[in-house]
Formats: structure tokens, sequence, C-alpha cells
């Protein structure tokens, strides 16, 4: 059996699973309390993070890699596109998201919110989440921007870009962190990408201790 060892509300793990989904992967969802290092896991990926996905008899870590693996041994449908220029925007735009949107925007507000209280680290700092939700406005404005000229993130058809970017912004909607009213153009690419069934499994995600907003699995808004 395939196995993704996963948090519901990691953006990389998500990202994992949309790809997952998209590509009609079937895997056993195993949740890892990553944070207290058993030593199975620790065995698994010695980084002590997740995703861990466990496919075609390997254990693979790092959620980019995964991914790219994913599409290189099951090309349809593609979520990379051929032409090199093309293929390098989607990756710039994944980094953007897994590393720039992460450090500004997720860690300040996701992890400051639950993260901490599930993993018992105590409050959330307030100058982070208000650092935090500045940040996510320029994101925001940026994604705005890119929609502006191309029908999806990195252009003309959807690609791994937008599962990143969706990954980061559904765990944030989770929490009810994202003012959809700030970009009608982003909020509509949102509805786009959530209506598709790769979704499904992650608008049915619940937390113990933080139950989702009412908007967060309607597909409407």
């Amino acid at each position: 059996m395939n196995r993704l060892y996963h948090v519901p509300l990691s953006p990389y793990c998500r990202k994992v699973r949309l790809v997952l989904a998209e590509k009609k992967i079937e895997v056993e969802l195993i949740e890892e309390r990553y944070w207290e290092q058993s030593a199975e896991f620790m065995r698994r990926n010695p980084a002590g993070k997740v995703p861990v996905m466990r496919l075609d008899g390997r254990t693979m870590s790092e959620s980019q890699a995964i991914c790219e693996y994913i599409e290189e041994t099951n090309p349809n449908p593609p979520l990379l596109p051929s032409d090199p220029a093309a293929r390098y925007e989607v990756r710039r735009l994944i980094s953007w998201f897994d590393d720039k949107f992460h450090a500004e925007v997720t860690s300040k507000l996701l992890y400051e919110r639950v993260n901490k209280k599930v993993m018992g680290l105590g409050y959330p700092e307030s100058k982070h989440v208000k650092a935090g939700a500045q940040k996510i406005k320029y994101h925001l404005d940026y994604m705005g921007w890119l929609l502006d000229q191309r029908r999806w993130l990195a252009g003309d058809v959807m690609t791994m870009a937008d599962f990143a970017a969706a990954a980061h912004l559904s765990c944030l909607d989770y929490i009810s962190d994202v003012d959809w009213n700030r970009n009608a153009t982003v909020r509509d690419w949102y509805a786009k990408i959530k209506s598709r069934p790769a979704f499904r499994g992650l608008l049915a995600d619940q937390v113990p201790g933080f139950p989702p907003p009412a908007h967060y699995a309607d597909l409407d808004f």
C-alpha cells in the first residue's frame, strides 16, 4: 500500500496530496506527529519533517522532490510544462510560495495560531500574527497581478504552481486568515481550483480543536 505520512494543515503535505489526487493515485494517509520525533519516524526521514511518502517501494521526503517524482513517473495529466521557459516559471512560483510566502505568511499565521497549540509550545506572538496579516495583502496583490495576465498563475494551463499556492492558501482559509474580498480575480482562481475533484480530500479535513469556518468547504464561498 502506498502511504503518505502527513499533517492535515501542512501546506507541503497538501501540495503532495493535490498532485496525487490529480493523477488519481490512491494512497493511505497517516497523520504523523513529526514534532515528537519518534524513532520509527526518524528512520523514515532523519530530517524529522513531513511529508514522507512510501510509493513504488521507495521512501521519499521533501515535498517538491516527491511531486516531481510523481510527475515523471505518472506524466498524465501533466502538471509541469514541456517547454523549458514555462517549466522555469512554474518552478519559480513554487519556490515563491514554498519559501517566501511560507516565511512571510504561513509561518506567521498558521504556525502561530495552530501549530504552537498543537505542539504545546505556548501562545501566538501577536507581532508575528500582525506581520503575517500585513504580508498576505502583498502576496494576494501579486497573485492578482499574475492572474490579470494569465488564466492560471504560471500561464494558460493549470500547473503544480497553482497547487503550491492553493496548498498554502487553503491552510490559511481553514483558519479564516484570507481576505477573499481583496482581489476578485484571486477569489475566482481559488474557487475554480477548489472545485476540482482533487481538492475534495482537503475540504474534508478536520483538525480537533480548530473547526473550519462555514465557507471553507463551500465551492461558491
